[in-house]
């Protein structure tokens, strides 16, 4: 074989994540010719720094299913593809990546995906549908189902264990009344459920996965939340920051609450009011958290120094866990102002850029019709070195946020596109061979996003 079978086209940034050594390497395997060293175990689609993308809306020229996206060179490995339903969207990975979930909207089912395989290996009907599930390394899944039925008498919703091997299904239904979301602590042996403002609006239900169908309740009710919508577990699983929703969700006021998790039942503690709070990210001893909040009018510029024609505004609070305070709530001088609408995805780059997005938001202008020069969505991004904040002239809701370990860069599904970010410059990454402005060339509506091979 020449060599010149080897050879690859890099741009700029991606000639650093691949140094010389791999070039050498390529030169010296024995698909190039030469060396006669062990084959590395390569998936079936051949790609091993794989994407995955959700592909629910299909087109002339695109079917539903999970597209495989080189995550090296940002390029669709046209190819491959898993098939996940007839319209897969959320989707929920294995901490040791080896299992995925995807909901399929069309038939209320998780599909279960085989990532090593490359290959969709059951689905298993929630009756229902979910916004949010959680996949454990014992084989397991678990997804909240606010419409689940149950006798008479009982509210509607559950939280639906699934057993994920080949052939498996439901594993077993626990009544958690209008169960909207789901969160594992870290060695998953607790999920926290929450059941969102329609019904408990005090409560926060403990689920013991090692308890299901092992006798006894694998559930435990704990009361004393306003409006409790979300939770944040530390890196050692002993301490849950459970967020407190407050008057976006019909409460009294939006907080940080303490959840003690070495005790049982899990035990109440301190409470620290912020501006708003519908999801959070704990980086070291810093919880940022960002919800709706209250700013309005001129004040959603005059907090970032930006003119912006949006009326309603989000804001991002930095609770310091050692002294326990937020030094930016009710004092309109230090808020940090980000898009409005309801705030669920966060995700942080390995460079410290936070990526904020939210769905139903306000909608300024666009690409080809800016609104005074404007172009507003979903998307936030926080830079956590300066404190500066970039709206994106970009628009539509934020359904997936993925962030990499060895890149400088941000996958954003972001109204139904597949943006690519440059975290050194928080702008999209120039066009390429396989990029268009900064956007993967997918034809079909993509909802949400998944690295594999590295994270």
């Amino acid at each position: 074989m020449p060599l010149g079978a080897c050879r690859l086209k890099f741009d700029r940034k991606r000639i650093a994540l691949f140094p010389a050594l791999l070039v050498v390497a390529c030169f010296i395997s024995v698909s190039c010719g030469g060396g006669s060293g062990p084959a590395i175990a390569k998936p079936p689609s051949g790609v091993t720094t794989r994407v995955l993308a959700s592909q629910s809306a299909s087109s002339p020229t695109a079917f539903p299913g999970l597209l495989i996206i080189d995550g090296a060179i940002d390029s669709l490995v046209r190819a491959a593809s898993i098939g996940a339903g007839g319209s897969p969207g959320l989707m929920a990975i294995s901490p040791n990546r080896t299992t995925l979930l995807a909901f399929d909207s069309q038939s209320n089912s998780a599909e279960v995906v085989s990532t090593t395989r490359e290959t969709q290996i059951g689905s298993i009907p929630l009756g229902g549908t979910t916004t949010s599930m959680v996949v454990l390394d014992t084989g397991f899944g678990y997804a909240a189902v606010p419409s689940a039925s149950f006798a008479a008498g009982v509210p509607p919703g559950a939280v639906v264990a699934m057993s994920l091997t080949p052939g498996g299904g439901t594993a077993a239904t626990l009544s958690v009344p209008n169960a909207q979301t789901i969160v594992s602590s870290p060695d998953g042996t607790q999920l926290l459920a929450f059941s969102g403002d329609s019904y408990i609006s005090h409560i926060v239900t403990v689920v013991y996965p090692n308890l299901v169908n092992a006798g006894g309740s694998p559930t435990v009710t704990v009361a004393g939340f306003d409006s409790p919508v979300y939770g944040v577990f530390t890196t050692d699983g002993s301490t849950a920051y459970v967020l407190n929703c407050g008057p976006q969700c019909g409460g009294a006021q939006a907080s940080v609450q303490i959840l003690n998790m070495t005790t049982t039942p899990p035990t109440v503690g301190a409470i620290i009011p912020v501006n708003g709070a519908t999801i959070g990210f704990l980086s070291g001893s810093t919880l940022y958290v960002a919800g709706k909040g209250t700013p309005t009018g001129p004040l959603c510029a005059s907090i970032n120094s930006a003119p912006t024609a949006a009326q309603f505004c989000g804001t991002l609070d930095l609770v310091d866990l050692t002294t326990m305070q937020d030094p930016y709530y009710n004092n309109p001088a230090a808020e940090i102002a980000i898009t409005d609408g309801y705030h669920d995805r966060i995700d942080m780059s390995v460079n410290g850029q936070m990526f904020i997005g939210s769905q139903a938001c306000t909608t300024i202008g666009n690409v080809s019709n800016p609104q005074g020069g404007e172009v507003r969505g979903c998307l936030s991004i926080y830079n956590t070195t300066n404190g500066k904040v970039v709206i994106p002239p970009d628009n539509g809701d934020v359904t997936g946020l993925q962030s990499f370990t060895t890149r400088d860069v941000e996958y954003v599904a972001e109204g139904g596109n597949l943006r690519v970010y440059d975290t050194l410059i928080d702008k999209l990454i120039p066009p390429n061979d396989f990029i268009e402005t900064g956007t993967i060339l997918i034809t079909g509506q993509i909802i949400d996003v998944k690295a594999i091979d590295f994270f």
